[in-house]
């Protein structure tokens, strides 16, 4: 009797307990509001509104594999003394390249702030300039920033390309567009744009330069001027760049003619002086002629071309260029849209070295190991 008064009375209090905290309320959290990428079309397609700000981005690149035959197409500019012997991937060059871009944009009361990032990764066979020890072989060539820079208004800072080459505009729709050089590219920068409104633009641009010949030994910068006029019929464009460690001058100008919705053309003129750039003996580090700007050899070059646009999915382009020593240089490619965002091109490119086998200050830019190099290049890219 004792036991199940006992046994009653335990189940009389567990019933009581659950009942007791039933009775409790279950707070369940509210879940949070969705919010969904929202896009911003204030600065073209592709832009959306990052969550919780007013900044607007962009994320785009592409994938690139080139396949490179003969003399010249190294793809680290028009260098021809890859060609080997051997059977050590001399006359076969290949490059994969995947390049991640961003974009980002914003209103403030002082003007549109702007950034632009682009990160390039590389592997490909190296440039074993010639060197069968080398043999040329495929190797993973590491991440480079090409292009890092803060725009505030008008004015930008940051890691850009020079805009004695960006203002004025590159040479021609081709591949190999520097078999005669027209400047060099990578530095740091601090610009000034100037837009008018009424076609006329301009630039003035205070630079570092980039490698051993053209990065700064003073604090005085390099320093890029240029004025453009742009219209429906094309543009006319003029850049003086001053190098601060040779105290010389070169300069471009370019004229840009739309001729039909087909064709496009324009022509390059480049003039420099060069006194300094050889007085090798004046300086610590012996330019050959050949300074960060005056790229060309000689005081004078010139690049020429076009575009032909044959349908919305194939183009032909060239290029012709030389320079006062007699190097010349002729690209040509077509390039064929299969889908949106993938195009196939192929192009064949020929150097004349003017003065090969003759003793010179004028260095070789595309490093020929003979007067006359041909060869080609067939790119795939998918850009997104």
């Amino acid at each position: 009797m004792n036991i199940k008064s006992l046994l009653l009375g335990s189940a009389a209090a567990l019933i009581a307990v659950s009942g007791a905290r039933a009775a409790d309320a279950v707070t369940v959290a509210e879940p949070e509001p969705a919010e969904y990428v929202k896009i911003c079309d204030v600065y073209g397609a592709g832009y959306f509104y990052i969550p919780g700000t007013e900044t607007c981005l962009r994320i785009g690149g592409y994938v690139r594999y080139d396949i490179g035959l003969g003399d010249v197409g190294s793809f680290d500019g028009a260098k021809s003394f890859d060609h080997q012997d051997g059977g050590q991937q001399g006359t076969w060059k290949k490059n994969t390249r995947f390049t991640f871009k961003t974009w980002t944009g914003q209103e403030t009361e002082l003007g549109t702030l702007k950034t632009y990032t682009e990160m390039r990764f590389n592997f490909g066979n190296s440039n074993g300039y010639g060197s069968l020890a080398a043999g040329n072989p495929a190797v993973d060539k590491g991440v480079t920033v090409k292009f890092a820079w803060i725009q505030l208004g008008g004015l930008r800072v940051g890691k850009d390309e020079s805009a004695f080459d960006t203002f004025v505009g590159y040479a021609g729709n081709v591949i190999q567009d520097t078999i005669v050089p027209y400047g060099s590219f990578d530095t740091n920068v601090v610009q000034y744009y100037f837009d008018a409104g009424n076609g006329f633009s301009a630039v003035a641009s205070l630079e570092e330069g980039s490698g051993v010949v053209g990065t700064i030994d003073s604090y005085v910068p390099h320093v890029v001027g240029g004025v453009k006029y742009k219209q429906d019929w094309g543009a006319i464009t003029g850049v003086v760049a001053y190098d601060s460690n040779y105290e010389e001058v070169a300069g471009k100008v370019r004229l840009d003619v739309n001729v039909t919705k087909e064709l496009s053309l324009f022509g390059m003129f480049g003039y420099g002086s060069d006194k300094n750039l050889l007085d090798d003996a004046g300086n610590a580090i012996d330019a050959h002629g050949r300074g960060f700007y005056k790229q060309w050899a000689g005081k004078w070059a010139f690049w020429a071309g076009g575009t032909y646009k044959f349908n919305d999915k194939t183009a032909f382009n060239l290029q012709v260029s030389g320079d006062q020593q007699k190097n010349y240089g002729v690209a040509a490619n077509v390039a064929y849209t299969m889908v949106p965002g993938f195009t196939v091109t192929a192009e064949v490119d020929y150097d004349h070295y003017g003065e090969f086998g003759t003793p010179s200050v004028w260095s070789n830019f595309t490093n020929a190991d003979k007067k006359n190099s041909v060869g080609g290049i067939l790119r795939f890219q998918r850009s997104f």
